[in-house]
């Protein structure tokens, strides 16, 4: 693994799963989610595949729908991954946890060292951890629990975890995000910026707020250009987003090389 304060990195790989057909009744993981246009969401996330591949150079790896897997699209809940090692998470919803396999594999395919939890007492969604850089911050949610976290930080301990409270029903990086080296982007919501006071508290390191914006999956280009060394990539997800989806849970960016 990377040493600590070596920073975000520079990665080369990209991981997205197909929109199954399931997803679109409404019914993913049993949820009683809003129906989708199905054709709508498979249209933006091929666009996001194109955006990962063309845009930013990196190379696509798709893995394809499961029908059993309805909210298989979110596969950035599967996993954790710094430098050369890959935490395959247990998420919350038990008929979620066969979605790691299948990431699981590919991971394992492209030579990353791969950490189980064994713990059945712990829950962990990969969306609920953010990496600085330097640190590890790990939400505890509905989905996440301090068990979870502490096996986060047994798997990474070249880097300090610390534990953010959550309130509503997001994931911790549906609040907020890195925009560069020690700059956090944060939602607007109360949430959001009870997270982020917190995380100032507990910091190792100095993590100046970024923008603000009403939703991460919406930052305005006007907004994100008050932050250096930014490249925008505008991408929508509107229609994944009632399933529950943002960005940063649509695809798993790693590299095969240490230091991502």
């Amino acid at each position: 693994m990377g040493t600590p304060g070596e920073g975000l990195g520079r990665c080369s790989h990209a991981l997205i799963r197909g929109v199954p057909e399931s997803l679109a009744s409404g019914e993913g993981a049993g949820a009683g989610l809003p129906a989708l246009d199905l054709a709508k969401a498979q249209r933006e996330h091929g666009v996001l595949g194109g955006k990962l591949r063309q845009r930013l150079g990196l190379q696509l790896l798709e893995l394809p729908p499961e029908e059993s897997l309805p909210l298989g699209p979110l596969l950035g809940d599967t996993a954790v991954i710094q430098g050369d090692t890959a935490l395959i998470t247990r998420p919350w919803s038990p008929a979620r946890r066969p979605e790691v396999d299948g990431v699981r594999k590919a991971l394992q395919d492209l030579g990353l060292r791969i950490v189980e939890m064994g713990d059945e007492n712990a829950t962990l969604d990969g969306t609920d951890v953010l990496f600085t850089g330097r640190e590890f911050f790990v939400g505890l949610s509905k989905w996440t629990n301090h068990r979870g976290a502490e096996i986060v930080a047994d798997t990474f301990r070249d880097f300090a975890v610390s534990t953010v409270p959550v309130s509503g029903s997001s994931h911790l990086r549906g609040l907020c995000g890195m925009g560069g080296p020690r700059t956090v982007v944060a939602g607007s919501s109360e949430a959001a910026q009870k997270a982020v006071r917190m995380m100032q508290l507990v910091t190792v390191s100095f993590c100046a707020p970024g923008c603000l914006v009403p939703h991460l999956s919406s930052c305005t280009a006007e907004a994100l250009q008050k932050l250096s060394d930014v490249t925008l990539v505008p991408v929508s997800c509107s229609e994944l987003e009632k399933a529950g989806a943002g960005l940063s849970s649509l695809c798993l960016v790693l590299s095969t090389r240490p230091h991502c």
